[in-house]
């Protein structure tokens, strides 16, 4: 039987960080007041990283639901976050594979925060929470946009994009919401500032990981990253890319 994880770069990269993508935890609490969470209500958070949405949550409005990662490390991570916020009788966090995983009962919330991935996109990440919604549910997905048409090919691969139709702008993003047959209800953006907080706080985890490990097997390739990835960011996206959190109705 194959123990599905993900590479140990992953979890020297991402460090002591709580929240695995562009937002700030004043960000994460302003979702979680902007779609009016009510105590009780059940969330299903697919990629759930380290569990920080669904603790605080859990802590701050009273829910209860399941998050679900790939990654061992971050399942951990989670749960001792559940002990430590006293929440753990409310919240419990699976290690599984995201794009598979069904639950028992369906939800109120369904989110997949930045790892649209797991369905080949936005369209098929829909399709992939909606199986798991109750009728007339939420979703949440976190998504990259162009914040500027990127002019040139070097600026989509600084980005970390395959091609440049992989994003959309935001009129487009939110364009494709609709034509998927959900409307758009709330959103809550990153800013360059929280960009820069998410960056370079890797690029600390990882000079701080090759001060202590020089001779592990990792170390070229993550000295290659931090001499690379601090420049790429403020020239390429800082500038060009944007990153939010978006919640949706089925029509």
């Amino acid at each position: 039987m194959t123990v599905l994880d993900l590479p140990r770069s992953f979890t020297i990269r991402e460090g002591d960080l709580r929240i695995l993508n562009p937002f700030d935890d004043a960000k994460l609490a302003t979702l979680g007041r902007a779609i009016k969470l009510r105590p009780g209500t059940s969330i299903l958070d697919l990629c759930s990283g380290k569990g920080e949405l669904l603790c605080t949550w859990a802590r701050d409005h009273g829910v209860t639901g399941t998050g679900v990662d790939i990654s061992t490390a971050f399942t951990a991570a989670a749960r001792e976050r559940a002990a430590e916020l006293g929440i753990a009788d409310r919240v419990r966090f699976v290690h599984d594979d995201a794009a598979t995983y069904v639950p028992e009962q369906r939800v109120d919330l369904a989110a997949c925060v930045g790892a649209t991935w797991i369905g080949g996109g936005v369209p098929g990440t829909l399709e992939i929470l909606e199986r798991g919604l109750r009728p007339g549910g939420m979703v949440l997905v976190g998504e990259p946009y162009w914040r500027l048409d990127p002019p040139d090919e070097d600026t989509v691969a600084g980005c970390h994009a395959r091609s440049r139709e992989e994003f959309h702008d935001l009129p487009g993003l939110v364009g494709l919401f609709g034509e998927c047959g959900w409307d758009l209800v709330e959103m809550v953006l990153a800013d360059q500032d929280s960009w820069d907080r998410y960056a370079a706080a890797h690029w600390l985890n990882l000079r701080r990981w090759l001060d202590a490990n020089p001779d592990d097997e990792l170390a070229g390739e993550l000295r290659r990253e931090l001499t690379q990835e601090p420049l790429r960011h403020v020239r390429y996206r800082r500038e060009y890319l944007g990153w939010g959190v978006f919640a949706l109705l089925r029509r």
